[in-house]
């Protein structure tokens, strides 16, 4: 027992460890997808969708407090690999450290649950962690370049609005898909694979075709995302919901499509309403319905344990009563 207790002692730190790096990993590797399309609102450059908050959230839920350091280390690579390491960047990175930090705990907080079967987990999940905690790292953000004079005081709000957003998205579209992915268990159900192919065809189709149209179209996706959280719930929605917000995000960059003819600021605002509106109607609605189908199968299940029960009960007073009146008529012959 000693040696495997020892064994379990040396293993632990090496654990720790990669973990570690795997979630810094992560963080740098989302960042780097996150950064090949960007937005300059007031001289500052931002990203519409920044993956790494939502990145470090889903490990924060999914491995607990202990893997912050590894959200650290990719904030610290990241930065890096953009600027030189000044009192500022320490000021940057500490703030994209904290912010998910506090979304973890406020999440652990309020009872959330990562299968995201209820409508609570959800708004938890926007409200909570994604609108909330992002306050922390878009007001230390744009703060630091106030402080530093890369920005002037009058695009301090618009600067301020475009970061929060840009975390708040990482979170409301990767967490989600990241918390689903880490459920799934092979082999796949193929239960309704027809349909599930002809949405994604459907999907692959008329997406780039509403975000690239110069006729406004992008209401187009909404059916789509109603149809994939009736029938595939979180599933369907999330990866539907992800591959528009992706779709759109390019659309907006390049400056094609309904954001043509539209200034910088315009384009951040409607791309950023988009997104928002569309991450929340999949995630609460897919909620929604999830819930419901649990507490269905619950009554079922509930109220087949009852006809069990009375099926048992009905058949333990026939078995009771069956000899009494055996033995009266036993009775009845021996008079």
């Amino acid at each position: 027992m000693a040696a495997v207790v020892g064994s379990q002692d040396l293993r632990t730190p090496a654990v720790v460890a990669l973990q570690t790096l795997a979630v810094a990993a992560c963080y740098y590797g989302s960042a780097q997808l996150g950064l090949l399309r960007e937005l300059v609102v007031e001289g500052a450059v931002v990203t519409p969708i920044w993956p790494p908050t939502g990145v470090s959230v889903a490990c924060l839920l999914l491995f607990g407090l202990r893997c912050w350091p590894g959200i650290a280390l990719g904030a610290f690579l990241v930065i890096l690999s953009l600027t030189t390491l000044t009192p500022s960047a320490l000021a940057v990175l500490a703030g994209n450290t904290a912010a998910p930090v506090v979304g973890y705990l406020l999440l652990r907080r309020a009872g959330f649950r990562t299968d995201l079967a209820r409508l609570r987990d959800g708004l938890a999940l926007v409200f909570l962690g994604a609108f909330t905690a992002m306050l922390i790292s878009s007001t230390t953000g744009a703060g630091i370049l106030i402080a530093t004079d890369r920005i002037e005081w009058p695009g301090f709000w618009a600067v301020w609005l475009a970061w929060w957003v840009g975390d708040a998205m990482g979170v409301l579209i990767v967490t989600p898909v990241l918390l689903l992915l880490s459920r799934v268990r092979l082999p796949l159900p193929m239960s309704r694979w027809k349909e599930a192919a002809g949405l994604a065809v459907i999907a692959c189709c008329l997406v780039p075709l509403a975000a690239h149209s110069s006729v406004s179209l992008l209401f187009l996706v909404y059916p789509l995302l109603i149809w994939a959280a009736l029938r595939f719930q979180l599933a369907g929605s999330l990866t539907c919901a992800l591959f528009a917000s992706v779709m759109t995000t390019v659309a907006a960059t390049d400056r094609v499509g309904p954001f043509e003819r539209l200034s910088r600021i315009e384009v951040m605002m409607k791309l950023q309403a988009f997104n928002g509106a569309m991450a929340l109607t999949a995630l609460i609605l897919s909620a929604v319905i999830t819930e419901q189908i649990y507490t269905r199968r619950s009554v079922e299940r509930a109220c087949q344990e009852l006809v069990e029960v009375l099926e048992h009960l009905t058949a333990g007073e026939a078995d009771g009563r069956a000899p009494v009146e055996d033995g009266g008529l036993g009775r009845r012959r021996e008079e």
